[in-house]
């Protein structure tokens, strides 16, 4: 199995279902709740053990009920938390998610508290023999520690360069070989630009050699080193139910596709297409249910 290391973020969400989402004030009922772990990191991991891969995660909880919780969860489905480190006295970042009939949300992230933004611990010896690195950009030092321990050993790096603070994305994305933006995070990056325009930013300095921007219903736009002009991915035309987690699941996807060799458009299908799933049925998809859809298309 090609191994993966996801760094960044593991939350505990609280997924409310409703109707309609209100405008405030109001006060809504909602049909269903589920208490289920989440983060962009930790989505992603779970992401590249449920497609096949050898999946671990690196991050910071509390040593607290929701960390437990978090942690049970990343473990159940095989992912590998010796790294995932619990800190006395901190706080494990939670968030309420809303998601409408249609499957659209809204999320209210909080991060959570005095958890050590020190990375001195790391184990970054730990990356030989990993097929790629996933990252976002929650966790600003260790990313930073982990994406230049990457490069020096020529491993594959994936940037989920989701909305953000602008500072965090300028300083991290010439740090990784592949940057892939939500439309969000592209607009914080290179503001007031076209997104071909700003896929051209993402590339014109450091180490970075493939720039992309997911765009839901409207595919990924890539554009890597040497070519003149952006090429698109088509979305897999799928009716969404609960697109919380979408984003996180192509990211893990992405990675592991990079880990097994995969050239990058053919690694950004495959994650399109687990993208879609996520969304189409409100859980991460297995492999065999990627390869049905991809085959189908």
């Amino acid at each position: 199995m090609a191994r993966v290391i996801c760094l960044g973020s593991a939350v505990l969400d609280h997924l409310f279902r409703v109707g309609e989402i209100p405008v405030p004030p109001a006060k809504e009922r909602a049909t269903a709740y589920r208490a289920m772990g989440g983060g962009m990191a930790a989505n992603a991991a779970i992401a590249v053990a449920r497609l096949g891969g050898d999946s671990a995660l690196w991050g910071r909880l509390g040593e607290d009920a929701n960390g437990a919780a978090a942690r049970a969860e990343l473990e159940a489905e095989g992912v590998d938390c010796t790294h995932l480190r619990g800190f006395a006295g901190a706080r494990t970042p939670v968030s309420a998610v809303v998601v409408d009939k249609r499957g659209e949300r809204v999320t209210f992230g909080w991060r959570g508290e005095g958890l050590p933004a020190d990375p001195a611990w790391l184990p970054l010896a730990a990356l030989e023999g990993a097929g790629a690195l996933h990252c976002d950009p929650r966790w600003h030092e260790g990313a930073v520690a982990a994406l230049e321990a990457a490069a020096t050993r020529a491993i594959p790096s994936v940037l989920d360069a989701e909305k953000g603070e602008a500072r965090i994305l300028l300083d991290l994305v010439p740090r990784v070989a592949h940057a892939v933006f939500s439309e969000g995070g592209l607009a914080n990056f290179a503001p007031g630009l076209r997104p071909a325009d700003a896929l051209r930013r993402a590339l014109a300095e450091g180490r970075t050699t493939l720039a992309a921007v997911t765009r839901g219903e409207k595919g990924v736009l890539w554009l890597a080193r040497g070519m003149a002009s952006p090429a698109a991915v088509p979305a897999f035309p799928v009716e969404a139910v609960n697109t919380t987690g979408a984003g996180d699941v192509f990211h893990g996807a992405y990675a592991l596709a990079l880990a097994e060799g995969r050239e990058p458009a053919a690694a950004l299908r495959f994650a399109a297409a687990a993208g879609a799933l996520r969304a189409r049925d409100g859980e991460t998809p297995r492999r065999p249910a990627l390869e049905a859809m991809l085959g189908s298309a």
